[in-house]
């Protein structure tokens, strides 16, 4: 449902997805890649990335991009770390497995339940709504599919341009502060 809405409104996103969730949804991944959207890692298996060796942080990435790629024959790029927990081992781990780490600065909350409206709400209505702003939605979410529609009409309404995510982060010469938020130089 969520591509159908996407492809209605000709937009591309940034999926990012958990080992199990590629395991379990391998067709949908590969409907995901051919439409165009970005892959993104989300670790194989949901961890507190910051608590992890960088062997174990190796691990957890490759193996979704190992499946990933075996999958769709697209290296991904983008790695969104569980829960938003990172620490300098982890940026600097992923940063040399060729990932560029991605936070968000809209939650949906649509991981809550709380209703369509409610994330409605939440997106349409928070204060880190700006240009560039990330917002973060669960592939899974029981509210997200009914809720999506009106946020890319609203958002649109309002002059946004939705993007993937590999189209709106800087890939050189910037540096990211303590909320993960990414600055040219």
């Amino acid at each position: 449902m969520l591509l159908s809405i996407l492809e209605k409104y000709q937009l591309h996103a940034t999926f990012f997805m958990t080992g199990g969730w590629v395991d379990t949804y391998p067709d949908d991944v590969k409907a995901i890649a051919s439409a165009g959207h970005d892959l993104g890692n989300h670790s194989q298996n949901h961890k507190e990335m910051s608590k992890l060796t960088t062997s174990e942080i190796q691990e957890e990435l490759m193996k979704v991009h190992n499946k990933v790629k075996e999958l769709t024959g697209i290296e991904m790029t983008l790695f969104r770390p569980p829960y938003g927990d990172y620490n300098n081992n982890l940026i600097k781990t992923v940063s040399n497995l060729n990932y560029a780490s991605i936070q968000w600065s809209v939650d949906s909350l649509d991981w809550k339940d709380y209703g369509t409206e409610s994330i409605i709400k939440t997106v349409l209505e928070n204060k880190d709504l700006e240009n560039g702003a990330i917002i973060l939605m669960h592939l899974g979410a029981k509210y997200t599919p009914q809720a999506l529609e009106t946020i890319i009409i609203e958002l649109q309404k309002s002059g946004y341009e939705i993007v993937p995510i590999s189209e709106l982060i800087y890939k050189e010469n910037f540096y990211i502060d303590q909320s993960g938020r990414q600055y040219k130089k």
